[in-house]
């Protein structure tokens, strides 16, 4: 489908989204973004719903400005993919282990290292720049300094939420690695703080709503954030890598004999703002639950624990600013869900899954989210599909 366009103070609004579909609240917050006097686009993807301050799903160019909750306190959550050697024949037939050697090897939830992983460690590990990173962490946030040794020890962890480690099975039989994660708590700390510092500012007291409070160009405090935001960025991509990096591990020592190999990683952010440039401005473009999707970009739109993912070539649409859906998107609250499904619901939903099945994780079942299909099929001017996964192993944090 093509997007729909909706009136907004500021600039229209693309939707690649019935608008009849989705939340008042979720609307109200696109309505209340295209008031923002620095906007130049707003573009909605399908998987669009409610969020803190932006909705998810939407994606918020500016000139000279930049809305830190419209990034989200996950600065650069996203996903990483990579496909096997391995078919679905040299799986067991029962997957209760090597679910629980990806346990042991990558802490979930709050759990962390007991010392700093050592990339140098790992087979084929780009260590360039490593030093490099951590050393910049002098620079961030007084207020946060303080968490290095849990930022240290967290790095290559999942978090909970609807964090995940899986393996996945396309339709022709490969084997995947895929995981979703971002900066973990360092990345959530430093997004409250400069929250927190952007809805006191002056300029920010006429908003219609606090929460969409903005920094603006030439300003210490944007030159903090953006100093901090890209740290926090790169966090989440080293996170990404250090976890996959350990994931390789557990399947090459469990399936030793089949001696399997791995493709180049496909990785890509979806809570996190780009420079880039349309329509000969220079722009700062916030994607909150959204994928770029340039011209041959390679993307992860997953769907839930119980239903398969995507990977997806961007079709270089400037109209969503290059850009598609990160996922499924939820279609109810984590309450809501806890309310109306059972863990007997789970089991059924999640039938021939290797993966948790308690209460712990009923917010997560597959319906609490929308119908992945129906997602992909409202963006085929965004993005061309190259695979389809379905999971047989899912560990979520």
């Amino acid at each position: 489908m093509s997007y729909v366009e909706v009136p907004g103070a500021q600039v229209p609004i693309r939707m690649w989204a019935d608008p009849g579909t989705v939340e008042d609240v979720a609307m109200q917050q696109l309505r209340n973004v295209a008031t923002l006097p620095w906007i130049k686009g707003l573009a909605v993807m399908p998987d669009v719903h409610f969020g803190k301050g932006a909705t998810v799903g939407s994606v918020i160019a500016m000139k000279d400005a930049v809305c830190p909750a419209a990034v989200g306190v996950d600065i650069g959550c996203g996903m990483s993919a990579v496909r096997t050697s391995l078919t679905a024949n040299d799986l067991p037939g029962d997957l209760s282990r090597l679910r629980s050697k990806i346990e042991e090897a990558i802490p979930v939830g709050r759990g962390m290292h007991d010392s700093p992983v050592d990339p140098g460690g790992f087979h084929g590990f780009a260590t360039a720049g490593w030093d490099g990173f951590w050393g910049r962490f002098e620079g961030v946030a007084e207020t946060v300094k303080f968490r290095q040794e849990r930022a240290t020890k967290q790095m290559g962890t999942l978090g909970g939420g609807n964090h995940f480690v899986e393996v996945c099975v396309d339709m022709e039989g490969s084997v995947w690695l895929m995981l979703h994660s971002g900066s973990r708590n360092i990345g959530k700390e430093l997004a409250d703080h400069h929250i927190g510092v952007a809805r006191d500012l002056p300029h920010n007291q006429g908003l219609v709503d606090r929460d969409l409070a903005v920094f603006i160009a030439e300003t210490p405090q944007m030159a903090a954030y953006r100093n901090d935001l890209f740290w926090a960025q790169e966090y989440a991509k080293y996170n990404r890598a250090i976890m996959m990096a350990l994931l390789k591990d557990v399947v090459r020592k469990e399936f030793k004999k089949a001696k399997p190999t791995f493709e180049r990683e496909i990785s890509c952010h979806h809570n996190y703002v780009s420079e880039e440039r349309y329509d000969g401005m220079d722009l700062l473009v916030t994607r909150k639950g959204a994928i770029r999707a340039g011209s041959g970009d390679y993307g992860i739109i997953p769907g839930s624990m119980g239903t398969g993912s995507y990977i997806v070539k961007g079709l270089g649409n400037e109209a969503s600013f290059n850009s598609a859906s990160h996922g499924a998107g939820r279609r109810m609250s984590r309450n809501a869900a806890k309310k109306r499904f059972s863990t007997q619901d789970l089991e059924e939903q999640t039938r021939g899954v290797e993966c948790r099945k308690d209460s712990g994780v009923v917010d997560e079942i597959p319906g609490a989210y929308k119908p992945i299909e129906k997602v992909i099929d409202q963006q085929t001017d965004l993005v061309e599909v190259v695979a389809k996964l379905k999971q047989v192993v899912c560990v979520k944090g």
